[in-house]
């Protein structure tokens, strides 16, 4: 998502001249271009799929709706395990219109991982449970906070279901780095993310992750965090930001690729 101006052959070609041997698939382009063309695409290139996103929007109160959500959800599970990942990334879902009930949103996301966990296992994917920041918890992720995410993902096997870390989100959570050591005691850390917190915040809200280096987070800090918990997967990049997106992806990997290695070395 960072260099979605490219196309899934480009990234690939891109991932390939810079050395970077790791990928994160959204589903929309993965179902654009083919499931089965981008898994071959990125299995010949040999790059491994660190995580897909996103299954969730657990939190429909209307009936047809839960099983229209719990339908994509099991059809994320079979995408995952084709392009060969094992996490799933989940964005649990917002209040329905209407509704001002946190506490019922968050116990139907539970029923649904209830019904997914055990068909995630079978298919060898993992949930990833991602806290997303206060700001979004109307409309995209009533889970707003590590706590919460561990809460929900511990009434469930590790290895079903468990949280993504996203620096963005959570950075600001003077709880979160006891939350991460939490996780990893757990084995319940999916998988990391990485990106920048810069002001002021575009219109939307949602295309305002900055490149890292330019914001308020301590890379290297959150990096020792998750490493101290025990954590040795893939670290993600994942940037929404229209500039970014303007920019030549080529460009923009390269500088990524830089700001990586020099913030968090």
């Amino acid at each position: 998502m960072t260099v979605k101006q490219l196309s899934l052959p480009e990234l690939v070609v891109a991932c390939r001249e810079l050395g970077i041997g790791n990928v994160g698939l959204w589903r929309e382009p993965v179902q654009s271009y083919g499931l089965d063309a981008t898994a071959k695409l990125v299995r010949d290139a040999g790059l491994t799929v660190t995580t897909l996103c996103r299954g969730g929007f657990f939190t429909a109160i209307d009936p047809a709706e839960r099983a229209a959500a719990l339908a994509d959800n099991r059809r994320a599970v079979d995408e995952a395990a084709t392009l060969g990942t094992d996490t799933l990334v989940l964005v649990s879902g917002g209040l329905p219109a209407g509704s001002k009930d946190l506490h019922g949103a968050r116990e139907r996301i539970a029923d649904a991982l209830a019904e997914l966990g055990p068909y995630a296992e079978e298919h060898g994917v993992r949930l990833a449970i991602e806290p997303l920041h206060p700001m979004y918890a109307s409309d995209r992720c009533v889970v707003s906070t590590l706590t919460q995410a561990l809460d929900l993902a511990e009434r469930f096997p590790a290895h079903q279901v468990g949280v993504t870390v996203d620096t963005y989100h959570i950075w600001w959570d003077d709880n979160a780095p006891a939350q991460v050591a939490r996780a990893g005691a757990g084995d319940r850390i999916h998988t990391f993310q990485l990106a920048d917190w810069t002001t002021p915040l575009p219109e939307g809200v949602l295309n305002g992750r900055g490149q890292i280096g330019d914001g308020a987070i301590d890379m290297r800090e959150w990096k020792g965090y998750v490493e101290s918990a025990g954590y040795t997967g893939p670290i993600e990049v994942e940037l929404f930001n229209d500039a970014l997106w303007t920019r030549d992806g080529r460009e923009v990997l390269a500088e990524t690729a830089r700001r990586f290695v020099e913030h968090t070395g």
